[in-house]
């Protein structure tokens, strides 16, 4: 797709995304490296033809994420361009105003957004070249195979294909920019009215992230000090604040997983203290991000079409209120309505508690993994077109390398397992903080004076469980007899 870029003394137009920083942005260093002037432009594309708009939680951190970029961009003597529409209209219209001669971006591996690409590419005229740069993933799509030269669609030979492999080493931010004779018309970031009004919906958020390149390092540097060591085991306790929280950063582009990989790596070789399994496992969840994106690239249609195709003909149920009371953490499950409501407060909830969810949804209550897709999309601030669509999949039974369809969670016992004392539960369903741990997990099943004590009335201060989960899995059993063949 990309046409080398000529040697001149033209503007090149840096055309951002997914790609909010300057430590490790290949498609920025190398513009720098040029000498040339540099545009950096970013459009909110949300009317090219199949592009997902984005979630309100989305709109938030891009929100934040852009003012943050824009100040670093101005600390290094340039200027970030804002457009809204479509992207081929203002990419062309911005490399027409400046007089440039090359257009650089960092590549993007969801179809609609391949597509965009693509007819910005050849629209382009005669005199403007074109180069895209990997960046925001460890291993292209394509350079991995199978020995038949298919993709993977199993996470460990994926997994096993790359360990010994080790990624490029990030490059350095940009000291500075050399500027046009003068810069674009750009868009007020406030007039995208991006941030939530009425009702403002978005305190819990602010409280608990803080978006930007400055504080996806700061985050970084925080989890190599403290829970890096331990990562292999505390990434499973959704009580504690144990796992690395770089999913927005990622997801935004705030910081690469190049830079992750090697600073994770060399931290442990400096203290010699970090167990190997804990380094390994933080770089198998990077690379288990890159498979999700191999499979996405490949496959294509990860948001709407079942991987298996099997699933095309499976019986989900359709229920507005078995749905909004999971939307709203009031299935009488405790764990469930906890990672629910943490979702709806912070704009992010535990991995392992988004398995835990997702499992009652599909499994327990029978209803679409898209529905469950769709939400975590409107309130995950990392909701990534890749990993979303790929674990909801993984889930519900239908995605490659998935948890099969009939290993059902059981909300009880995985809440007494990863959240033994109810910290989790607690923090997040307060009116079942007074509950002793043993009842705490399934409330339903305390004696009348233990409810009492911890003023909780089922059906009144607290929901009775919506589904009875031992006859849930009957009925998920049975509905899958029908699909498995």
């Amino acid at each position: 797709m990309a046409k080398e870029a000529k040697q001149g003394s033209g503007p090149i137009v840096v055309w951002l995304r997914n790609d909010l920083r300057l430590d490790d942005n290949p498609a920025l260093a190398h513009a720098a490296e040029t000498g040339r002037p540099v545009v950096p432009l970013f459009v909110l594309d949300e009317d090219s033809p199949n592009v997902r708009p984005l979630g309100g939680a989305h709109k938030w951190w891009l929100h934040h994420s852009l003012e943050s970029f824009a100040r670093s961009l101005r600390g290094r003597g340039s200027q970030l361009i804002l457009r809204r529409g479509k992207a081929k209209d203002h990419v062309l219209e911005v490399i027409d105003r400046v007089g440039a001669t090359a257009l650089f971006f960092n590549r993007r591996y969801d179809p609609a957004s391949r597509k965009v690409d693509e007819d910005v590419v050849e629209a382009l005229g005669d005199e403007v070249s074109a180069e895209w740069f990997t960046g925001n993933l460890l291993h292209e799509p394509g350079s991995v195979e199978t020995k038949s030269g298919g993709y993977y669609k199993v996470y460990t030979p994926f997994w096993k294909n790359l360990s010994e492999t080790e990624p490029r080493d990030p490059i350095d931010a940009p000291k500075g920019f050399s500027q046009p004779d003068t810069f674009p018309k750009s868009d007020e970031l406030d007039d995208w009215e991006l941030l939530p009004t009425k009702p403002d919906w978005a305190g819990g958020i602010r409280e608990f992230w803080t978006p930007g390149e400055e504080a996806a390092h700061e985050r970084l540097d925080h989890f190599c000090d403290e829970l890096l060591a331990d990562y292999h085991k505390g990434r499973e306790r959704p009580f504690a604040d144990d796992t690395s929280r770089m999913s927005p950063y990622l997801r935004w582009g705030e910081i690469s997983p190049y830079r992750l990989w090697h600073e994770a790596a060399a931290y442990a070789a400096r203290r010699k203290t970090i167990p190997d399994e804990a380094l390994r496992t933080f770089h198998q969840e990077l690379v288990w991000r890159d498979f999700n994106y191999h499979l996405l690239f490949n496959f294509g249609r990860l948001e709407r079409d079942n991987f298996n195709d099997r699933f095309d003909g499976f019986p989900w149920r359709r229920s507005s209120e078995d749905l909004k009371a999971w939307q709203k953490g009031l299935t009488g499950y405790p764990i469930v309505d906890a990672g629910m409501r943490q979702l709806w407060h912070r704009g992010w909830m535990h991995n392992r508690v988004r398995m835990i969810v997702g499992s009652f949804l599909t499994k327990d209550l029978l209803i679409h993994w898209r529905e469950g897709e769709s939400w975590f999309w409107d309130t995950l601030v990392d909701g990534d077109i890749a990993s979303n669509t790929a674990q909801w999949q993984w889930i519900g039974g239908s995605g490659a390398d998935a948890q099969p369809f009939f290993r059902i969670f059981n909300p009880i016992t995985q809440s007494e397992r990863f959240d033994p004392k109810g910290e989790y539960i607690r923090n997040f369903v307060p009116e079942l903080r007074d509950l002793p741990a043993k009842a705490i997990h399934a409330p339903w099943e305390a004696d009348q004076k233990t409810l009492e004590e911890a003023g909780v009335a089922l059906g009144e201060t607290y929901p009775k469980p919506i589904v009875d989960h031992g006859e849930a899995r009957e009925r998920a059993l049975a509905a899958y007899d029908e699909v498995k063949g």
